[in-house]
This record gives structure tokens, C-alpha cells and sequence, in this order.
């Protein structure tokens, strides 16, 4: 993907290839207004105060008698209906801030920005080196560039003699590339980058996310493997010379089964624990008459436990479901 490039001067100073998943990322208007929203959410500085009637001067003492004066019945000056008296419900200290996930600030970032591009309202600088922090140096160059409303002037670096030769002109804000922010790209009508910012922010938001990173790993290790060569068979020679093979190992014996994969409910099961019975073995190893010994261990349990070893697909020993005799 190819950016035009201009000069101070307004004049074509070639091109440049910027990365598509930073400058071509699809529209997302929803998200952008969400991200903007908690931005301007998060500079609100939440220290509105007013008082409440316990906290406004005056007396506690009843203003006038309940009856016989004509008046309303009154119990404080400190009411809410009196001059002077607390507020019912006014604003109080508080915190208005919102957290953003880093991937939405991010794709916010990248959808604005885009956006900007498609609409040519994104500006692209070879560079923007103003000798003197003169006012009428950024004019000149803004000037140069048509560009009559405002602008976010984006560098790769905080640069002194461009925050000063911007400060005075109105509807122009400087920002260096690793602080832009959705906020301000929404705000200003068009955005002037250097092509050093456009590396920087390239670096800073491009590219995928580690979960990303790594599916796409996996699944291109999966597909682009080759095949390996078959070996070629071993000649009626080889094989006379060839090295017997060594002796299958031993297959290793199955992993008793823990008893909590049989499903029994939370109290039997802690009850068999309890027990020592870790595994089904050591179950399959008692009879019932040891079973119902076990402290709670009772006919229901037992008939649970029956339950749960048939439908585990567990052959029992008959003792185990034998009635007692």
C-alpha cells in the first residue's frame, strides 16, 4: 500500500509503503464513539461539592410551633426548602473514569486513522524541520499545504521549534506519535504526519496480538511442513547385516482412576476421601458391610455409589452389590 508524500512547499516528494492493517483497517464508528466517550469521560475531574442539610450553618432548634401560626410545620432552617439550606441532591466528589481495553483503544486508534486516509484528510511530510519556533513558519507550512481548518500535527518525537510555532495559531494541536489518541484524531478535521511518525505508529499499533501471533503460528507450521522422503528399503543384503532390534519396551500399566471422575455428589465423595478411598481400586477393594461403616456412609450413599460405578461402565464385584444377609 503506497502513501503520496509531499514537501513543506505543498509539492509531491514521492512515495511511500505503509502497512494496510494500519491505514486500510475497515470502519468501526460504534467503537470509535466508545473509546472517545470514556476518553473524554476520563477528563472530567469529578470535584463538584455542595452541601447537605448536615452540613450548611444553622441552628437545630424548631423555627416556629407546629400549629396555631398559619404557617407550614417546619423542623430545620437547614431543610432543603429553606433559603439557604442544604441541597437534597447535589453533586458530590466522585470518579467518572473508565477503563479501555488496550485492543479497543488500539483498533479505535487504527479505524480513525484510516478513516482519515480514505476521507484525504491525512497529510504525509518528507520532514517538518523548522529552523526557529516562529508562529509564522507552522502558517507558512499550512499555508503551503491548503489546509484552512483544524489539524493534528503529528511528529516521531516531542520537537520544540514545532510546539512553538504552533501554540499561537488556533485549531492546531501537536502530538508526538506514540501519544495520539482516538480523541484527538476525531477531533481535528485533518491530520500532517511525518513519515518518521508514520514508522513510529506503525510499530507502536500494527501488526496482531500474541493469541493471534500464535494460531497463525501453529496453523502455518501445520500446513507448510513437508512431507518427509521415504527411506528407501533395506536390501536382502542390508537386512542379513543389519542390527537386531531392540526389545519392545514394557507397555506401562494403566493410571488407577481417581474416584472423583465417577461423579458422585460433593458429600459422598468427601466421605470416601475422608475414608482413604482415593481411587475406584481402593473402592472396588471394600464390601458393602465396610462401606456402611464408613461415618455417614449410609443406604442412600451406598446406592448412589452403585449408581455411578454402573453407569461409569465399572464392573463390580458382587459383593459390592450383594444385600446384606
Amino acid at each position: 500500500m503506497k502513501l503520496q508524500i509531499k514537501n513543506k512547499s505543498g509539492e509531491s516528494a514521492g512515495e511511500i509503503d505503509v502497512r494496510p492493517d494500519v491505514f486500510a483497517v475497515p470502519e468501526k464508528m460504534s467503537l470509535v464513539h466508545q473509546v472517545a466517550t470514556a476518553h473524554l469521560a476520563n477528563k472530567r475531574q469529578g470535584t463538584a461539592k455542595t452541601k447537605t442539610r448536615s452540613e450548611v450553618s444553622g441552628g437545630g432548634a424548631k423555627p416556629r410551633p407546629q400549629k396555631h401560626t398559619g404557617g407550614s410545620r417546619q423542623g430545620s432552617i437547614r431543610s432543603p426548602l429553606w433559603v439557604g439550606g442544604g441541597r437534597a441532591f447535589g453533586p458530590t466528589p466522585r470518579s467518572y473514569r473508565q477503563s479501555t481495553p488496550k485492543k479497543m483503544r488500539r483498533i479505535a486508534i487504527l479505524s480513525a486513522l484510516s478513516s482519515k486516509y480514505r476521507d484525504g484528510n491525512l497529510v504525509i511530510l518528507n520532514d517538518l524541520d523548522i529552523d526557529s519556533g516562529k508562529t509564522k513558519e507552522m502558517a507558512s507550512v499550512l499555508g503551503s499545504l491548503n489546509i484552512t481548518k483544524s489539524v493534528l500535527v503529528v511528529t516521531d518525537v516531542p520537537n520544540e521549534n514545532v510546539i512553538n510555532a504552533s501554540r499561537n495559531l488556533n485549531k492546531v494541536k501537536t502530538l508526538p506519535a506514540h501519544v495520539i489518541n482516538t480523541l484527538d484524531l476525531v477531533n481535528k478535521s485533518t491530520v500532517v504526519m511525518t513519515v518518521e511518525a508514520v514508522r513510529k505508529i506503525e510499530d507502536l499499533w500494527g501488526g496482531v496480538y500474541k493469541k493471534d501471533t500464535l494460531e497463525a503460528t501453529a496453523k502455518s507450521e501445520t500446513t507448510a511442513k513437508p512431507k518427509a522422503a521415504a527411506k528407501p528399503k533395506a536390501t536382502a543384503k542390508s537386512e542379513t547385516t543389519a542390527k537386531p532390534k531392540a526389545a519392545a519396551k514394557p507397555k506401562a500399566t494403566a493410571k488407577p482412576k481417581p474416584v472423583e471422575q465417577i461423579g458422585l455428589s460433593s458429600r459422598n465423595l468427601n466421605l470416601l476421601l475422608s475414608a482413604g478411598l482415593k481411587t475406584v481400586d481402593d473402592v472396588m477393594g471394600k464390601s458393602k458391610k465396610d462401606l456402611l461403616e464408613i461415618k455417614g456412609f449410609g443406604e442412600k450413599s451406598y446406592v448412589e455409589l452403585c449408581d455411578k460405578l454402573k453407569d461409569s461402565g465399572i464392573k463390580s464385584p458382587e459383593n459390592i452389590f450383594e444385600t446384606e444377609g
